[in-house]
């Protein structure tokens, strides 16, 4: 991260709006804590660009919703039960929802096209994003600077490691056991 910051100069704060677009937590975490770190990062520019980048990314895939929600459920099935999900919390939470849905593992890109496909004020959903991008991007970008202070740069690079390496574990085995569920679930031949 330090390198693509020292490769990049302010263009690194472009592709971290980029990356945010899409989602971005563990990038502007690590941003942040190279920041505090190694000094590299601007943690204001760095807000800025993803709270922009995110933004932006939600209002795309709340018009997409809008626009294309109903063909894109016709034609990704598999998803519906994503969007039913995101569409029940929006319908109970509304506001909250909104605010909040960023937080959400599984649910932030789908929720913005939910939002759209289900007729929600474009004005109202333009101001509540705008306002979770900041709360969203605030949060990531504090915690990245205070976890790198806190760690340093030595401890900050090994925790990243057993973090990669706890993440990998798990989805190996989760994907074991949902393929045992598979097959217990098959009738025998």
């Amino acid at each position: 991260m330090a390198e693509f910051w020292a490769e990049w100069g302010a263009f690194a704060y472009v592709g971290a709006a980029l990356w945010s677009f899409f989602e971005g937590e563990t990038f502007v975490l690590a941003a942040a804590a190279i920041g505090a770190t190694v000094g590299m990062v601007d943690p204001w520019i760095l807000l800025g660009s993803v709270w922009f980048g995110s933004y932006l990314g939600d209002q795309t895939w709340f018009y997409l919703g809008r626009r294309y929600g109903p063909a894109i459920l016709r034609r990704f099935p598999k998803s519906r039960p994503r969007v039913e999900s995101a569409n029940r919390l929006l319908e109970q939470y509304g506001t909250l929802f909104i605010l909040t849905f960023r937080f959400l593992y599984g649910i932030r890109n789908i929720a913005s096209v939910v939002t759209g496909l289900a007729g929600y004020g474009r004005v109202r959903f333009a101001v509540l994003n705008f306002i979770a991008a900041g709360i969203w991007a605030s949060s990531f970008v504090a915690a990245g600077w205070f976890l790198g202070a806190w760690l340093g740069v030595e401890r900050l690079f090994w925790s990243i490691c057993a973090i990669a390496a706890m993440a990998l574990v798990f989805f190996v085995l989760r994907h074991f056991w949902h393929r045992s569920r598979i097959r217990s679930r098959a009738p025998a031949e």
